[in-house]
């Protein structure tokens, strides 16, 4: 059993000073945007519905036949590129197939944009088991490589035990019972400032209707949210919620449904805040934003132009979709645009939230490839002309639940999501912890590497762990891949210990600087049944334990610690000079010495660790030079398990 050291050293923060940037450093040259590609900008989609051109499609067909693979590749992407709304659900074997193309004759990394464009969009007209079997073999980030939590959480509890390492921050933390209730608390929004929340609660009964949906506060003072509230003047016996504030504090955004006037079910609405601090003037957006179906989630920019929302109305991509608006120059909110193929799929997208400061927008999913329960969140950045490919922010906060309505304070320090239990998915409660590395918005910079043998082959099992010690970000452990590679996002400039640990090597540990994207390529040391440190030779007549020995001796105490399943076992031994008798006090002195080292250093039970001298009774070589003498003269070290 692998334990997993997923705390940062409190005694390795006074190195930091010391470290020197990483001198290996490489830009990653996979294909990390769409806008790098170019024809991923889709500009009709919320121009024509479907985009059709017989002879286009006639000339592919003509270079499909001649076998001019190379030219049919450029004229299906230039097609593809050229797709509407419609064309997504009723083409996708056109994009399946330029993803095999591409394969070949596009940029690295294009190809599996395509696969898993084409997953997010199937509906039918393709062998689906064909589609992901092909996507699974070029994908890298896969659900299989990330440290499932709860063993994540025993291997932590594990550490803390026995170790002197600080645990980390702690995640899924519920905000309690001044937030919660015994009914569903979802919609989360920090205010225009960071101490002020807004969720959505269906604690009040109604007397039609089985709940009343109403918009909430809460006030953080002194470190403390305070009992949530009510908004008196906008809570109705109509169904509010999803609230969101302007950066200024004078309007707010929310949702209401089935009430008089509302185009649809559900319509978007705002309210204005009067000098005597009373919200009215409630006004429905109208037409430009609102449609004859559900529309909710509103999220607005910080600059107050654009305003992102979730709706079900005809003509999107899937059950429901993120749309967005932006106001014109005299103030009105114009024709709302999909937000497009990139982050919408033929499921359902919902809760958009626009980062205050940074360029990245958060949603909850159903439909995207890596998924860790039923809807988890993702993060999408916003380049030139569109989205970029919406990334699973992990298991820190992505469970075997659903995950909703996920937000960060304007400091990208702390988090504030909506989530449900496996064992009671509809019952949401309103959670808030520091935000995990895989959720920060400045996670942009990748650092990669492969794990090798002394042979220079792969090390296929094992888990890599990465701390940052600048700030104590969390980051989720993964396991080693297949052909023992990894990679994290990671946020630049910060001081990271890597820690690389496996049942067939002793652990790694490397200091290292992140600037720039950082590739490394690590050797790791075997483990055998017997094992002698060159270092481990002590004084002449002595059993003293001196600095040299540290760096050996931390990796058996790491190993031990990392797998408590083992025992180990010190045999000393001497040369034959001199006599018997004290040679063998010697030898078990020297075996002593190590065993209460590890114990009292690494805080090993005495009982996994067993000290023999034997003098010079077992020999390795027969002593007729000093060299032989020096080579019998040694420590032993063998591991073995626990019956």
């Amino acid at each position: 059993m692998l334990i997993l050291l997923s705390v940062f050293a409190g005694r390795l923060f006074a190195q930091k000073k010391k470290f020197k940037k990483n001198e290996t450093i490489q830009l990653n040259d996979s294909l990390t945007s769409y806008s790098q590609s170019g024809f991923f900008d889709f500009p009709n989609v919320n121009k024509v519905r479907f985009y059709y051109d017989a002879s286009a499609l006639k000339h592919i067909k003509q270079l499909e036949t001649s076998n001019r693979a190379s030219e049919m590749y450029s004229a299906l992407r230039e097609y593809v590129g050229k797709f509407g709304i419609d064309n997504f659900s009723k083409n996708v074997p056109m994009i399946w197939r330029l993803a095999q193309l591409s394969e070949k004759y596009g940029q690295k990394g294009e190809a599996i944009l395509l696969y898993k464009l084409a997953l997010k969009h199937h509906r039918q007209g393709i062998d689906i088991s064909q589609l992901y079997k092909k996507y699974d073999s070029a994908e890298t980030d896969k659900k299989k490589y990330y440290v499932p939590l709860q063993d994540y959480y025993e291997l932590v509890n594990y550490r803390k035990e026995i170790d002197t390492l600080r645990p980390p921050h702690s995640v899924l933390t519920s905000m309690g019972d001044r937030i919660n209730s015994d009914k569903e608390d979802y919609g989360p929004a920090i205010g225009n400032v960071d101490y002020i929340l807004l969720f959505t609660s269906k604690r009040n009964k109604h007397k039609q209707r089985a709940y009343d949906e109403d918009i909430f506060y809460s006030s953080k003072i002194d470190g403390e949210w305070t009992q949530a509230e009510g908004f008196k003047t906008i809570n109705t016996p109509y169904n509010e919620g999803s609230a969101c504030l302007s950066l200024d504090g004078k309007y707010l955004y929310f949702s209401r449904c089935n009430a008089p006037g509302t185009l649809g079910s559900c319509d978007l609405y705002v309210a204005s805040l009067n000098n005597d601090s009373v919200w009215s003037d409630v006004k429905n957006l109208g037409t430009n934003v609102n449609s004859t179906g559900w529309e909710s989630h509103p999220s607005v920019s910080h600059s107050g132009d654009t305003l992102f929302f979730a709706s079900n109305r005809a003509g999107g991509f899937g059950l429901s979709d993120i749309y967005f608006s932006v106001k014109d120059k005299k103030g009105n909110w114009s024709p709302a645009k999909n937000l497009g193929p990139i982050v919408n799929t033929v499921k359902s997208e919902v809760s958009p939230f626009f980062h205050h400061t940074f360029n990245v927008l958060y949603f909850s999913s159903d439909g995207h490839p890596l998924n860790f329960g039923d809807f988890d969140i993702y993060k999408s950045y916003q380049q030139k002309n569109g989205w970029g490919e919406p990334q699973n922010i992990g298991p820190l906060v992505n469970g075997a639940g659903s995950e909703y309505y996920f937000t960060i304070d304007s400091k990208s320090h702390d988090l504030y999501y909506a989530r449900s239990s496996q064992d009671d998915i509809k019952n949401l409660d309103l959670f808030s912890f520091p935000v995990p590395m895989e959720a920060h918005p400045e996670a942009v910079v990748n650092f990669s590497g492969i794990v090798l043998d002394q042979n220079g082959k792969p090390i296929l099992k094992g888990i890599v762990s990465i701390i940052d010690l600048d700030q104590g970000v969390e980051i989720a452990p993964k396991f080693l891949r297949e052909d023992g590679t990894y990679d994290f996002q990671l946020i630049n400039k910060r001081n990271y210990l890597l820690i690389i640990q496996g049942d067939d090597f002793f652990r790694i540990e490397q200091l290292f600087y992140m600037d720039g994207h950082v590739k490394k390529t690590i050797t790791a040391e075997p483990i055998e049944s017997k094992i002698a440190f060159k270092s481990l030779e002590f004084e002449n007549g002595k059993a003293d334990i001196l600095k040299e020995m540290h760096s050996d001796l931390a990796k058996l105490g790491n190993f031990l610690i990392d797998h408590p399943n083992e025992k180990l076992k010190i045999a000393g031994h001497t040369d034959s000079s001199g006599d018997e008798q004290l040679n063998l006090k010697l030898s078990q002195d020297r075996a002593d010495a190590i065993k209460n080292y590890l114990i009292k250093e690494f805080k090993l039970e005495d009982v996994r660790i067993e000290a023999v001298g034997y003098g010079s009774a077992k020999p390795l070589v027969e002593e007729k030079t000093e060299e032989d003498r020096q080579l019998n003269r040694r420590v032993e070290f063998e591991l073995a398990r626990f019956r």
